[in-house]
């Protein structure tokens, strides 16, 4: 392993360092970030980034995301981008966790190997607890059981090694609680039977996904990049129907579109196409869904109702924070079931405030974040701040 790199060490693109170390706007806390690690360990290839957004309430907890970015630039922003969100995250559903984001750069299929895994295991692991690492895009359970060879500071293990196995599990149950919610708010009934589902991406969480929409009754169309996760929900779920791309879901009348792969799923084209179709809610998986503020207006606007996704999505990371204190499933969904009530909460303080949803999600999750901040210092590596 070489060495360890703080962001002001380092000369990233223009911009960035300002997205760092950006102050707190309009009494939000943590705007900025409070550490972010460059990691390079020559030998393997490894080439990493942790972000650390705040440990206002906790230890940051988030995954690791390991993906073939075009720049480095574009991975460093993701992290800054995705570690925010997992504060956010984080404070919405309970958790005395702060936020984090870890990303590898590289193609999963062709660069990932034991030799990376530990090196990252490594640097993980110099952050001495500051950071607890989890499954993302490209990373999964047996990725996490070759961390955990090199830090105590991960989760999402598998069961065999004492951990919380597939966190797309209750984070697709959470999507579902919280799209039931949204049906309560939209249509009285906090049921999705009878209605049309779109679902853009069937890896992970969207496979189990399509499975509770059709436990639950609804119609569901699907599409996604991949051939063979296609397939693999036709052969669960053969009357699902079947879409070449996102283009063809947008226009296929859906009541409900759940975006389940990557982020930025809703720019003003999507939206427009949308509106449109006639769509009422957007409740999915993806993180980062909004591609730019002010899209959670024009999704207001346009009569459509939209579950901000780091609350509907948090039954994830619901389920590897049990881990930290010995995993119980039975437990851990209990708290993920309580995303239908916070979903049904936002809901009602965005009609009371006149704001949309997204909005009134912020506000929630920042007043948290305040409140508790002002109880603790920084988190100082090996210990928990008082």
């Amino acid at each position: 392993m070489t060495d360890v790199q703080t962001a002001s060490a380092t000369h990233p693109a223009p911009g960035v360092l300002s997205r760092i170390f950006r102050t707190e706007q309009d009494g939000a806390p943590g705007d900025g970030h409070e550490q972010v690690v460059l990691c390079h360990d020559r030998s393997s290839g490894l080439k990493a980034i942790i972000a650390i957004h705040s440990t206002a309430l906790g230890p940051a907890l988030g995954g690791t995301r390991f993906f073939p970015y075009p720049t480095e630039e574009e991975a460093l922003e993701d992290a800054l981008r995705l570690s925010r969100g997992m504060s956010y995250k984080n404070a919405l559903a309970g958790l005395d966790l702060g936020g984090g984001k870890a990303v590898i750069i590289g193609d999963p299929g062709k660069d990932k190997n034991e030799a990376m895994l530990r090196a990252y295991g490594r640097f993980v692991e110099s952050l001495r607890g500051r950071y607890v690492t989890a499954c993302d895009v490209g990373t999964y359970v047996q990725d996490m059981d070759v961390i955990a060879r090199e830090t105590t500071f991960v989760t999402g293990r598998s069961p065999e090694q004492g951990g919380a196995g597939d966190s797309s599990i209750l984070t697709a149950f959470g999507v579902f609680q919280g799209m039931r919610a949204s049906a309560q708010a939209r249509w009285g009934q906090p049921t999705l039977r009878g209605r049309r589902v779109g679902v853009s991406g069937v890896g992970k969480v969207g496979h189990y996904l399509v499975g509770h929409l059709v436990a639950d009754g609804a119609h569901v169309v699907v599409t996604d990049v991949s051939e063979a996760a296609v397939n693999r929900v036709r052969a669960a779920h053969p009357d699902v129907e079947v879409v070449a791309d996102t283009a063809a879901l947008l226009a296929a009348a859906l009541d409900v579109y759940a975006p389940c792969a990557l982020g930025g799923a809703l720019d003003d084209h999507t939206v427009g196409a949308l509106g449109a179709a006639g769509t009422s809610l957007v409740c999915g998986a993806a993180n980062n869904q909004l591609a730019h503020p002010g899209v959670e207006k024009d999704l207001a606007d346009r009569g459509i109702l939209y579950a901000p996704d780091y609350l509907v999505n948090s039954g994830g990371v619901i389920q590897v924070a049990d881990e930290i204190q010995g995993f119980n499933f039975e437990r851990a969904k209990n708290k993920a079931t309580k995303i239908f009530d916070t979903t049904l909460e936002i809901f009602t303080r965005a009609t009371a405030d006149g704001v949309p949803p997204a909005v009134a999600a912020d506000r929630l999750a920042e007043k948290r974040m305040r409140e508790i901040s002002s109880l603790r210092t920084i988190l100082l590596p090996g210990a928990r701040g008082n």
